[in-house]
């Protein structure tokens, strides 16, 4: 009957859903994709499809590690992974644009919509990323027999809340998924309260931790502490350069490594540093240590996650305008602690994690910024107490790939 109401319902919305769409910027081939109509795919029957779903920006970020290690264990499998925005695809396309073998949008919780992916894809594995219930999506898979899994699975208070005033509905839906894998105990508690069964219900720690250290980088600090902003933005390295500063006023052996976000802005913040007067050199001139400078400016590419191991403090940008942050973990990895924006939504579950831990912290204005610089810099074991913290958090939220990984395995793949 759901199903029936759901059909009837497509023509009734899909006019009105197209046009605001394309108001959004879709174009009409990503609104055909949305409804089912993909490319032929070659894919056969006897092939091995597993498909991952990350609705969006932070979701596929979150899969990109695993969809390549998925790649590395299954090389005869077919790897699909579909987004619901078209941020998303754009990230997926550039992230995984050589793991995967077709890339594109998740079917509109329609019948008629998920029938014609369905046939053309044929996943034998399904795992969808954090908190994606559609209905329709899990009652086709469950007539197909294909497997179905909640994986990195998260609900936040304020959804949990309106969920749970519906439970009596998620419930029949959630027991149509073949496993349910969060990553917390509260979120897995969340999930069992609103039905899942507990059997197949596990917590599996968070996918965007398992992220591992980049090779050194050869670089002499010469016995100086370090405030690294990485990935900064117009608007940002004023910020940055005016809180280093004031910090070299009360701490004189600190250097500053400024590595905007864009090479083009390469001469544009380097009239910036330029003014503030203190001694400045780039990267790009071989230049391999601090000795002499006070600002060294990261103009080269591929450095900047190297570069975090020589850090005592970050700050991570695209964190005070509205382009929603960049990834902490780039530093925490290296038990380095983080400073950032308030603009944080693309990482906000990363950030709502090294926060609770005290391994990081998120500013509101320059002069927060200031202040938690300046007390990790004055008080040494305020500063030692963070930088365990960060190490403490990352291992307890590491093995979430491993977990998937050997999840795949158990399908046979």
């Amino acid at each position: 009957m759901y199903q029936l109401i759901s059909d009837l319902m497509f023509y009734i919305i899909k006019p009105i859903a197209a046009i605001s769409m394309k108001k959004r910027g879709y174009s009409q081939e990503s609104i055909d994709r949305k409804c089912g109509n993909i490319p032929e795919t070659g894919f056969g029957k006897e092939d091995n499809v597993i498909m991952f779903h990350g609705v969006s920006v932070g979701e596929a970020v979150a899969l990109e590690n695993l969809v390549k290690a998925a790649r590395k264990e299954f090389p005869e499998s077919k790897i699909v992974v579909t987004t619901g925005t078209y941020t998303g695809q754009d990230i997926a396309i550039k992230k995984l644009g050589e793991s995967a073998d077709l890339i594109t949008y998740f079917p509109a919780d329609f019948p008629k919509c998920i029938r014609k992916f369905l046939d053309k894809v044929n996943p034998k594995v399904v795992c969808i990323a954090e908190t994606e219930i559609w209905p329709n999506f899990a009652l086709e898979c469950k007539k197909r027999g294909i497997k179905l899994y909640i994986i990195n699975g998260r609900i936040s208070d304020r959804t949990f809340k309106s969920y749970d005033m519906f439970r009596f509905i998620f419930k029949p839906f959630l027991n149509l998924y073949t496993g349910i894998f969060t990553q917390s105990d509260d979120d897995n508690n969340k999930f069992l309260r609103l039905g899942a069964k507990p059997e197949t219900t596990k917590r599996m720690n968070n996918l965007k931790f398992d992220v591992k250290k980049p090779d050194g980088l050869f670089f002499d600090k010469c016995g100086s502490r370090v405030l690294l902003a990485g990935s900064t933005h117009q608007g940002e390295d004023i910020i940055v350069l005016n809180v280093f500063k004031k910090l070299k006023e009360k701490h004189s052996d600190l250097k500053l490594i400024l590595a905007p976000r864009h090479l083009p802005r390469t001469d544009e913040v380097k009239e910036l540093v330029a003014q503030t007067g203190f001694a400045y050199d780039l990267r790009s001139n071989n230049r391999d240590n601090l000795d002499g400078i006070d600002i060294l400016q990261l103009d080269t590419l591929g450095e900047l996650g190297k570069m975090y191991e020589h850090a005592d403090i970050s700050f991570i940008g695209g964190s005070f305008n509205k382009t929603g942050g960049h990834n902490p973990l780039e530093s925490i990895v290296w038990s380095k602690p983080v400073i950032s924006g308030p603009s944080i939504h693309n990482f906000k579950d990363i950030y709502t994690i090294i926060k609770n831990a005290n391994a990081g912290f998120v500013v509101n204005s320059e002069e927060e910024f200031l202040d938690i610089a300046d007390k990790m810099l004055s008080d040494k074991e305020f500063y030692i107490n963070t930088v365990e913290a960060g190490s403490r958090v990352f291992e307890e939220q590491q093995g979430a790939l491993d977990f998937v990984i050997n999840l795949l395995k158990c399908n046979k793949l």
